[in-house]
């Protein structure tokens, strides 16, 4: 039986080795391809290339002498979704996360695993996670926030202060500390969002990305997010009902 071969151009240079060469080179291997790998090893022979072929990028893979292209080209022409529509994959896995991170402190602590102090850690620690993700790009968070929230269109600063709020809330209440400060802090925002996120999706109907994993985020704006908003709210009034009233 003839073995599937194909023909890779990537840029392998002393100052650079094009990634996405690399991932073109695993790809077509694990569709049971033998490549035949042509490394661009200078700008002169890279240039060379694009020009002869009429391309404007490497690499490029060519089978049985047809052109497929760059890398995402050449998922598509296996049929490999290209990983840019919408997904819950990325707030599954801070969730996830979020709960092993949670065991492990009450692990750590001596506690039973299985308590209701493990559902604290893990909401503390998901909030602290989830306003790290926003801090990571303030600019494109806020700008992403300000197509539903509807504090942040009246006030736009309000974009670039909530990501701060939201991982000092988390931080405080895993620590059990200025729970005064924390749980109204927590229970605005959240109030907040809830808000904004329920008018923009169950009243207007609008389709959008919630900007809840940063300013790139694919999630859907809609269940994942309402939920976020209202279990910040149950712990922000849980918080100091727990401390100072049950205590």
């Amino acid at each position: 039986m003839t073995a599937k071969t194909a023909t890779l151009y990537r840029m392998d240079m002393p100052g650079h080795l094009c990634p996405y060469g690399l991932k073109s080179r695993h790809f077509l291997r694990s569709k049971g391809y033998e490549v035949d790998d042509h490394r661009l090893t200078s700008r002169e022979e890279t240039e060379a290339f694009k020009a002869k072929h009429g391309v404007k990028t490497t690499p490029q893979t060519f089978i049985n002498g047809e052109r497929i292209g760059g890398y995402e080209a050449l998922r598509e022409h296996f049929g490999v979704a290209s990983g840019k529509g919408t997904s819950y994959a990325p707030v599954i896995a801070l969730f996830c996360v979020a709960a092993l991170m949670a065991l492990g402190v009450a692990w750590q602590t001596g506690g039973a695993l299985l308590q209701l102090g493990t559902i604290e850690y893990f909401v503390a620690i998901a909030m602290v996670l989830l306003g790290l993700q926003k801090l990571t790009d303030i600019e494109s968070f806020s700008t992403m926030f300000l197509n539903y929230d509807l504090l942040a269109r009246r006030w736009v600063p309000y974009g670039r202060v909530y990501p701060f709020v939201e991982t000092g809330a988390g931080v405080l209440m895993l620590a059990g500390s200025l729970i005064w400060l924390a749980s109204p802090a927590a229970l605005f925002i959240g109030s907040v969002g809830a808000i904004s996120v329920f008018k923009a999706v169950y009243i207007d109907r609008r389709e959008l990305k919630c900007a809840c994993m940063g300013g790139e985020s694919r999630v859907p704006l809609g269940f994942v997010s309402l939920t976020e908003n209202l279990i910040m709210i149950a712990m922000a009034i849980w918080m100091p009902l727990r401390m100072y009233v049950l205590a």
